[in-house]
């Protein structure tokens, strides 16, 4: 096995040639991690005709691909993409590998890392390049993988020091997508695929997709509602009011269990992360969980009953009073100023 190399690699997840969301959120970070260690950026792209999307890889500051590409390949299987991933790992020892956690991620990130001996994070929400001091010892360029912990009530740093290669789980949303201002040309390496038996253990028989018909990632306009709106009737308010302003209708964790709103609206920690332009919060508390799926939104408005309420801490705007008497003073406030 070489020596440690500076090199951050990201899984780039793909269905039918086309790269999931964040793939390119972790490619516009990875970039940024390289450069914290003036190291490289490298791709790994694995499918059926997929050299075009390698290429478009370099868009977000890729240095280098390295490219699978095989008929075998065209869907994901557990067994020959980890083989080829931990071939990739032991022969080049790159310092950090990054994985989307998504259901593919998660089920290859931890063979990976457990094959190559490597520490591993999942469902991390940031990361960052630093030099630690730990046990007497100086580690430089370390990556720390920042997660929730304990249910979501902390938020934890966690390093891997003696680890040649660190890993890390990502969730969707939580980094932004940007295209380099300077891209570099292609450069591919072709990673030979030779079938093996054991590949064909587990074999796909049939696969059922279904888009999701909820997409609030991309909606401008979110108006999010949580417990503290009591009934479903008054959850009823909320999309009133997404409707009068042309957002879409969010809720917490708590909405969702209530029954108030199904769980494909949830924002959070074990929902979605959003950054949209405009974020209104309606009788949410803000408990961590929520607002590590909120917080990076451009502007917030919060409106609670409880003036103490956490989700006043990550506002910019902040109305304390009952959502029954608000939001419909909004709503008309907003259809008198388009007449």
């Amino acid at each position: 096995m070489s020596t440690t190399s500076q090199h951050v690699w990201v899984f780039v997840e793909q269905r039918n040639g086309k790269a999931a969301d964040v793939s390119f959120e972790l490619l516009t970070k990875g970039r940024k991690l390289a450069d914290s260690m003036r190291g490289t950026l490298g791709a790994i792209v694995m499918g059926d005709g997929v050299r075009g999307l390698a290429v478009e890889t370099f868009r977000y500051g890729v240095d280098q691909a390295f490219v699978a590409d095989h008929p075998g390949l065209r869907q994901y299987r557990t067994l020959p993409y980890s083989r080829l991933v931990c071939e990739l790992v032991q022969r080049h020892a790159p310092r950090i590998v990054l994985f989307g956690a998504t259901i593919v991620g998660r089920d290859l990130a931890p063979r990976v890392a457990s094959a190559t001996r490597s520490g591993l994070t999942a469902d991390c929400t940031d990361l960052k390049i630093s030099d630690v001091q730990y046990l007497g010892k100086n580690y430089p360029n370390l990556l720390l993988q920042i997660r929730p912990a304990f249910g979501g009530n902390i938020i934890a740093t966690i390093i891997t020091p003696e680890t040649q290669t660190q890993m890390a789980t990502v969730r969707e949303g939580v980094m932004e997508m940007h295209t380099a201002a300077d891209p570099r040309p292609a450069k591919l390496e072709e990673v030979p695929y030779i079938p093996s038996e054991i590949d064909d253990l587990v074999t796909i028989v049939e696969q059922h997709h279904e888009e999701r018909k909820v997409n609030l990632k991309s909606a401008p306009i979110i108006v999010a509602g949580g417990y503290g709106l009591a009934t479903r009737e008054n959850f009823r308010l909320i999309h009133e009011l997404a409707h009068a302003i042309g957002g879409e209708v969010a809720g917490s964790r708590a909405a969702v269990d209530a029954g108030f709103i199904p769980a494909e609206r949830q924002v959070g920690q074990t929902g979605v992360t959003v950054r949209p332009k405009l974020y209104i919060a309606v009788g949410i508390s803000g408990a961590i969980q929520h607002r590590a799926g909120m917080q990076e939104s451009k502007k917030i408005i919060a409106i609670n009953t409880d003036p103490d309420a956490p989700i006043f801490n990550v506002s910019h705007y902040g109305i304390v009073g009952d959502a029954t008497d608000v939001i419909p003073k909004f709503i008309e406030a907003y259809r008198n100023k388009l007449k």
